[in-house]
């Protein structure tokens, strides 16, 4: 075989370099001819001999040294493969469909493979997939274990040819071979998880009612209520090898290491009832919330993080726990309803600041949420009554009136005591907008629902008033923002607002009926979330002109509505023993979505029911209403939906499903609550 051996490539012109140099020494001999004949003549057997030697090693030498070579390769074909073979890395050969050819020993070793035994990729590591050995270039990354080992599994693909011709041949069919490498991550992921569970957490608890629970209970007991208090927070804290540390006589500040945030989430932060236990004759029961900020890009990152967090939770209506991870956002808790603050300075502060901000501006555009409703047109029209006694020229952004507002509009259209231009489409809108501009948006703090979101985008100075509970997803730049919960309507914190902005505002009827049915609305006739301040501004605006049997008449039900609201009503299912679903019919109707959360309501009404949940299609859109009356926290159950509200009065809007879909997700949402512990 040596024999038949063809030598090609360097090899070949290194072996022919001694012949080149004979030609150079005859030219040298047949020069030194006449230079010198003797001296030519003795130098004439030096050349030849070198000639002979030339062409004896290249026709017959060669032929050895090409063995040695041979013999050379296959030494170290087999060096090579001891090599591999007992190679520390997990190295293997495998086919196209996953089968092992060829192991190594400690490839052998770490998967317990016997000698000779076949054995399948797919098998041993159930990660790796079909797509995963079909690679044909690039090698492949998985992430995998065996044992009680991690690993990550490369494969690398390898055609397998003698020429080049074969190869592209090979590739051309794919006919190719993997290359397994096995790398132990068990001890990197160790140590990776043990830098990340050693990470500072920042956390802030701020005491939701701290000053009314003192006032529940006598002088002398305060200071031990105080103290009982301070002794669940650093024992909670404490608990988990954490450092609590009182900044002010209801706030806290608190670092745990990230480990123990497992923990704290799986028991839902327990600390959250157990300081409702507290009770030395306090006639109110002491709520808290909590805001967590972690994996941040350093401390102070993660301080701001839990800053905003409790903010969230604050916003929220309290008695809730807020983390958040980078950009992620989680709730825990929420429960209890957030009590009414007795002082009204917070509603005069902010007050002042929006006058401020409209003194600054030369227009003024008001906007509410899609699909206004009673609520978002009554705080409009007291925000359109702001401007106009400041002298500011203003428009209300509505794009499509529904039926529960067109009764109210009407009597502001053709009016001559409103201009033409009163009421704007978003389109309109967006022409009108400049530096001196200022958008107000109202019962409403999502941007993604308001009625115009493009708006948000082009107008550089936003205030926000609203009531709704806040959601990770928050106007974020607005300059001003009036957010609370506890509210019982739009309606009511615009009342509050008119009567500290200036002295002497002048609210005609029409509009007072307009903000009077906002809050009437709302609270369902004063009976869902109203408190001392609820009927004091109802009683303002009964001052200004108000009339309680004009706004009823406004809000009849038609005929067709009242139907479909009983036909919702008659098609409910009680699931759960607690929890009424039911579906609205749309045809005919021009504001089906009301009627489906004028079912809700009704739906109420129903001894044992905790939760009313109605769905409405529209517009290739099912809408859902949600609605409760203490027990149940329906924004926490709307917003595991992608929508939001309030604690009792919340909805969302699902796209790309049928009715049946959303309903079996409204009940997969009921059963994960139920399993939580989020509804006892």
């Amino acid at each position: 075989m040596k024999e038949n051996m063809k030598v090609k490539g360097q090899l070949e012109t290194y072996l022919l370099w001694p012949l080149l140099l004979s030609l150079f020494l005859v030219c040298a001999n047949v020069v030194m001819v006449f230079a010198d004949r003797i001296a030519a003549f003795a130098m004439l057997p030096f050349t030849l001999c070198y000639i002979a030697i030339a062409a004896w090693i290249y026709f017959y030498s060669r032929k050895r040294i090409l063995g040695g070579l041979v013999e050379f390769s296959s030494e170290y074909a087999w060096v090579q493969k001891q090599l591999l073979t007992g190679m520390s890395l997990p190295y293997a050969l495998a086919d196209e469909e996953g089968r092992l050819l060829w192991t190594n020993h400690a490839f052998e070793e770490v998967m317990k493979l016997e000698k000779g035994a076949k054995k399948n990729l797919l098998a041993l590591f159930p990660e790796v997939t079909k797509t995963d050995l079909a690679t044909d270039d690039d090698p492949v990354m998985v992430h995998t274990s065996f044992g009680e080992h991690k690993f990550r599994l490369d494969l690398q693909p390898m055609y397998v040819s003698s020429t080049e011709q074969e190869e592209r041949e090979a590739i051309v069919s794919r006919q190719k071979m993997l290359a397994v490498y096995l790398f132990d991550e068990t001890d990197i992921l160790r140590y990776r998880q043990e830098i990340t569970d050693e990470k500072m957490v920042t956390g802030l608890i701020y005491l939701d009612n701290y000053e009314e629970a003192l006032e529940s209970v006598e002088e002398v007991r305060r200071s031990l209520l105080t103290a009982l208090i301070d002794r669940k927070v650093n024992k909670y804290i404490g608990s988990i090898e954490g450092v609590a540390k009182k900044m002010e006589k209801d706030k806290y500040f608190f670092i745990i290491k990230q480990k123990y945030m497992e923990q704290l989430q799986e028991e839902r932060f327990s600390i959250l009832e157990d300081v409702k236990t507290v009770n030395i004759g306090n006639e109110m029961s002491v709520t808290l919330s909590i805001g967590i900020g972690m994996n941040g890009d350093g401390y102070s990152q993660n301080y701001d993080y839990a800053r905003i967090a409790i903010d969230m939770a604050l916003g929220r209506g309290g008695d809730q726990a807020v983390v958040k991870d980078g950009s992620k956002i989680q709730y825990y808790g929420g429960k209890s309803q957030q009590l009414e603050k007795a002082t009204r300075v917070k509603a005069r502060v902010k007050a002042h600041a929006l006058r401020e901000l409209m003194e600054t501006k030369d227009r003024l555009l008001i906007m509410g949420h899609k699909l206004s409703d009673i609520d978002s047109f009554g705080a409009s029209i007291g925000i359109y009554r702001i401007a106009t006694a400041l002298n500011k020229k203003s428009h209300i952004i509505i794009n499509e009136v529904t039926t529960s507002v067109q009764p109210m509009m009407d009597r502001f259209l053709d009016n001559p005591e409103y201009p033409e231009d009163l009421f704007l489409t978003g389109s309109q809108a967006a022409e009108l907008v400049d530096t001196n501009t200022m958008l107000v948006v109202v019962d409403v703090n999502r941007p993604s629902i308001t009625d115009a979101p493009e708006l948000l985008r082009m107008v550089k100075t936003i205030v926000v008033l609203d009531h709704h509970r806040q959601s990770s997803e928050i106007i974020s730049n607005a300059v001003l923002s009036y957010v609370e919960p506890y509210a019982s309507s739009a309606c009511e914190m615009v009342a509050e607002v008119l009567q500290y902005i200036a002295d002497g505002i002048k609210i005609k009827s029409a509009e007072a009926d307009a903000m009077y049915a906002g809050i009437v609305i709302d609270t369902q006739n004063f009976t869902n979330q109203t408190g001392v301040r609820t009927f004091e501004a109802a009683a303002f605006l009964r001052r200004n002109g108000a009339d309680v049997t004009r706004v009823r008449k406004l809000f009849r039900d038609d005929m067709v509505d009242y139907k479909a609201k009983a036909a919702a009503i008659t098609s409910a299912e009680v699931y759960r023993s607690a929890f009424s679903i039911g579906i609205c019919p749309s045809e005919g109707l021009q504001s089906p979505t009301i009627v489906g959360a004028q079912a809700a309501n009704e739906l109420l009404e129903i001894r044992g029911i905790k939760a009313s949940v109605v769905l409405t299609q529209y517009h290739d859109v099912i809408y859902i209403s949600a609605r409760s009356i203490d027990e149940v926290n329906v924004q926490v159950m709307m917003e595991q939906l992608g929508g939001g509200g309030h604690r009792t009065i919340a909805g969302a809007q699902l796209e790309h499903v049928t009715i049946d879909e959303a309903k079996q997700r409204v009940k997969e949402v009921i059963n994960e609550m139920l399993e939580k512990g989020d509804i006892s």
